[in-house]
């Protein structure tokens, strides 16, 4: 949960994420897969299966930057063999994304907090890094957009507070003695 609030991944992309797509020596995170749960058009028991194939998108193959003090973090859950899974620290052991989901919402839960669908995670880490001040052809290029305008339009959503602090900077303008 903490690994999407500070990269903006999304759940397919958690779930299919290898400790070998994270090179804390360099502090970035190699977004190459992603997982999803798809139909099968195969008449047996199985009507669904996993697939972890390439990302929806070209731009969606990325390299995220890791902030220092979350590359010491994982650095400190980092499994001896840097093979695996990222949610499992196993080879052929995964989380698929509707479980996540799931734990997601029972943690939400459990810390009393309203539920949310896994996703708000990436709107929350576009929303902050505004706040904080990111360029948006950067954040753009993180969150894996082919634009600009997609992460504008559906991914930030500016707080009350945002739109104070910026509508306050013009009272400098006003100057009334």
């Amino acid at each position: 949960i903490l690994l999407c609030l500070f990269t903006g991944i999304r759940v397919g992309e958690l779930c299919a994420l290898r400790w070998e797509n994270i090179c804390l020596q360099d502090r970035v995170l190699y977004v190459q897969h992603t997982m999803q749960r798809i139909q099968t058009d195969m008449p047996s028991d199985q009507k669904t299966k996993v697939m972890i194939t390439s990302p929806k998108s070209k731009h969606s193959i990325r390299v995220i930057p890791l902030p220092e003090d979350f590359a010491k973090l994982l650095a400190s859950i980092q499994p001896e063999s840097s093979s695996g899974f990222f949610l499992t620290g196993k080879e052929h052991q995964w989380v698929e994304p509707r479980s996540m989901q799931n734990h997601f919402k029972r943690v939400l839960q459990s810390c009393a907090i309203a539920p949310a669908n896994f996703h708000a995670l990436r709107h929350t880490f576009a929303t902050r890094c505004v706040e904080l001040g990111f360029d948006l052809k950067s954040l753009s290029e993180i969150l894996g957009h082919a634009n600009v305008n997609i992460t504008m339009n559906r991914y930030v959503h500016p707080s009350m507070e945002l739109k104070r602090d910026h509508m306050q900077k013009l009272s400098s303008l006003f100057a009334v003695k």
